[in-house]
């Protein structure tokens, strides 16, 4: 049961992200932690970017070290049950009583500096001054948005990666894949090396130029790195070879992820260096929940995070291999300023029935609008609670059909509840996902 205190100091947190939105300086946030004796510059940090795909490379690069015996933090973003989710150190989320001592630290500092933070600054500066005062040798950071000038974009990282590049967030971030790119290339540091995961051509021409700048060495999958097309994970570059690597997380695109987040690992070994062990058991063990990830089977239920017309587009094609030809419920909701129209075209020729609801209002789009869109696909009902919309799909399916519940990670985060009191499991992250049956 949450604290008063922390309770209170949550509701203040997000009523900054209210009254102050987006507001993408780097100013503020340098500010509140040099007040703070620059608390970023006392851990070695790896600086994750991308589209689609950071978080998983983000959650593997935390899996491999801290199987490697050293104390690592993660920062991501956002949470889906927890805010505690966001800031870790190791198994360790962040605890009541440090949020609540930390926020009050840090709203003194932003007040003497005169300067009011946004709720992402301000989680940001947080996640720096834990990591610091609870002694991280590395900090794994997943960016926020963009790059360039996101909060966290104040670390000078060992390596920076950047995982894979598409359209999302165009009212920040532009209207086409070199702007969005550009943003992105913002993480790359002078003379720290840059991995690159699978992009296009267009989007390599700028990452490429920002790195030969700024004298940054690039390495890039398949050119300096390359996987196997089929399981077990097979990883060659930088003259190491691993075979026979098995992976935690479900989906082909994970092997891409995998060897971006090895080939990152390789760039630190002479300051943090790794046994093969460590990385198997890292890749083995890691969980990154909300992404095509089963919590019952049966009816088969899978939770993806796709949130844009990429994500949605690599779940459609993953579905096929792990469902067969079972009947698809689809529960969708999805939030109103994202490409969500492409989306509905992807997946609703696959689904039998279609549950709409609502994702964080008023950011989420009406199911009213979005039930019309899946009319022309497939049978459509609106249970505007996301929780009472999970029960409903659920009971309603028979129990060698699939449930996927996909559009936003703010509605996988409001489902997610309903299978965490099925266990009886108070965190997120004590709760092992399913096998899938052969």
């Amino acid at each position: 049961m949450a604290s008063a205190e922390y309770a209170e100091v949550l509701a203040s947190l997000y009523r900054l992200e209210a009254a102050k939105g987006m507001d993408f300086k780097l100013e503020r946030v340098a500010l509140a932690l040099k007040n703070l004796g620059n608390p970023h510059e006392r851990f070695a940090t790896l600086h994750v970017a991308g589209t689609n795909g950071k978080g998983s490379v983000a959650a593997m690069l935390h899996a491999m070290f801290g199987a490697g015996g050293y104390r690592v933090g993660l920062y991501t973003s956002p949470h889906l049950v927890s805010f505690t989710e966001r800031i870790r150190i190791g198994a360790d989320e962040i605890s009541e009583a440090d949020v609540v001592a930390l926020a009050r630290e840090i709203h003194t500092a932003a007040t003497l500096c005169g300067i009011e933070l946004t709720f992402f600054e301000f989680v940001t500066v947080m996640a720096f001054l834990h990591f610091a005062r609870q002694g991280v040798e590395l900090a794994v950071v997943e960016v926020g948005l963009g790059g360039r000038l996101d909060a966290t974009n104040v670390v000078t990282p060992e390596v920076a990666v950047i995982t894979s590049i598409g359209l999302d967030h165009q009212e920040f971030l532009g209207d086409t894949l070199a702007c969005v790119a550009a943003e992105k290339a913002g993480i790359i540091k002078a003379r720290r090396p840059v991995v690159i995961g699978r992009v296009t051509e267009v989007v390599a021409e700028v990452l490429r130029r920002v790195a030969t700048e700024r004298g940054a060495p690039a390495y890039w999958a398949e050119r300096d790195y390359v996987t196997s097309a089929a399981m077990p994970l097979t990883f060659e570059g930088f003259g190491r070879r691993l075979a026979a690597v098995e992976l935690a997380l479900r989906g082909a695109y994970q092997r891409d992820n995998a060897a971006t987040a090895i080939a990152a690992a390789l760039q630190v070994e002479r300051r943090f260096p790794l046994s093969e062990a460590a990385m198997r058991r890292g890749l083995e063990e890691v969980r990154w929940p909300g992404r095509l990830e089963v919590v019952q089977d049966a009816p088969l239920v899978i939770l993806d995070g796709a949130h844009n017309p990429d994500g949605m587009a690599t779940l459609v094609r993953e579905l096929p291999g792990l469902v067969g030809g079972r009947p698809i419920h689809l529960l969708f909701a999805v939030m109103r300023d994202k490409r969500w129209q492409p989306m509905v075209e992807a997946i609703g020729p696959l689904v039998r029935r279609v549950t709409v609801t609502a994702a964080l209002p008023p950011r989420g789009e009406s199911p009213e609008v979005l039930a019309r869109a899946f009319q022309c696909y497939a049978p459509v009902q609106v249970v505007s609670e996301p929780r009472q919309a999970i029960e409903a799909v659920v009971q309603s399916a028979a129990a060698d059909d699939v449930v996927v519940v996909a559009g936003s990670l703010f509605l996988i985060g409001a489902v997610y509840p309903h299978f965490l009191a099925q266990r009886e499991q108070r965190g997120l992250f004590a709760v092992q996902g399913l096998a899938l049956q052969p």
